[in-house]
């Protein structure tokens, strides 16, 4: 959850601690036109839109074997991303590596504003491993933009307008439940069918944080009996992950049973 939950498992936050050992560097390699890369096992760019605070974020997910350089291009060949390790860690390497770009709301940034800095298209990532190793992975960024999931429930009770003013108490057990997200987002991105990869259920209270994947199909969760402490303030997040990578979110909060 880009700003109401904090995933202290997820890759990005591993990533921080080690930018430490990072330099971030400008120059283009010499190495990237090369003829000999192989692919990463994962490389992929994609776009995150959180409905509820309104913003929108570029993301980006990498994993392979040990590797020392990533730069990441855009479609007019622009190097948009460039990090080299240092010392002990260079020596050590790096497989998996996370980022998501600063998300301003939309007040602050227009979303055509947003989708002008990164344009639809191919995005090249290459990296240099170890003993001469090079790898190359091609990533196509969308402007298709799942419409976030809709109609928000917990234990049957609505979602509340917003997290500041009442919030509900809900009766055991604890369903969240949401529409089917079925088309694109009426108001940003572009038209074009969207095809639902999964859903990502993540729940934050004072005591738990966790997340949970179901398939596209799956419209409901059950959480656990006793899973989160009576009377706890929990907030939730219902995100929709299209086929293609890009993601939409919604967000709300329950009172536990």
């Amino acid at each position: 959850m880009n700003k109401l939950l904090s995933r202290t498992d997820c890759l990005i936050y591993g990533a921080v601690s080690v930018f430490a050992a990072i330099t971030i560097i400008v120059a283009s390699p010499a190495w990237a036109d090369d003829d000999d890369e192989i692919p990463f096992e994962e490389a992929q760019v994609l776009l995150q839109l959180n409905d509820t605070d309104g913003d929108l974020g570029f993301h980006a997910r990498i994993d392979g074997e040990p590797w020392k350089r990533v730069i990441i291009e855009n479609p007019d060949e622009q190097i948009i991303f460039d990090i080299r390790l240092r010392r002990a860690l260079r020596r050590q390497g790096l497989t998996e590596f996370a980022f998501e770009s600063a998300e301003p709301t939309f007040d602050e940034l227009d979303p055509d504003v947003f989708f002008n800095r990164f344009p639809e298209g191919d995005y090249e990532i290459e990296g240099k491993g170890f003993e001469g190793v090079e790898y190359e992975s091609i990533s196509t960024l969308s402007h298709l933009i799942p419409a976030a999931p809709d109609n928000l429930s917990v234990s049957g009770v609505p979602a509340p307008e917003d997290c500041d003013g009442d919030i509900p108490l809900v009766s055991a057990p604890i369903v969240i439940s949401w529409d089917e997200v079925d088309s694109h987002h009426d108001e940003l991105g572009r038209a074009g069918d969207v095809e639902v990869d999964s859903y990502e259920i993540a729940v934050e209270a004072e005591t738990v944080d966790y997340e949970i994947n179901v398939e596209a199909d799956v419209t409901e969760v059950t959480l656990a009996a006793g899973a989160i402490p009576s009377g706890e303030e929990v907030k939730y997040q219902v995100l929709v992950r299209e086929a293609e990578g890009n993601e939409s979110s919604a967000e709300s909060c329950f009172i536990a049973p």
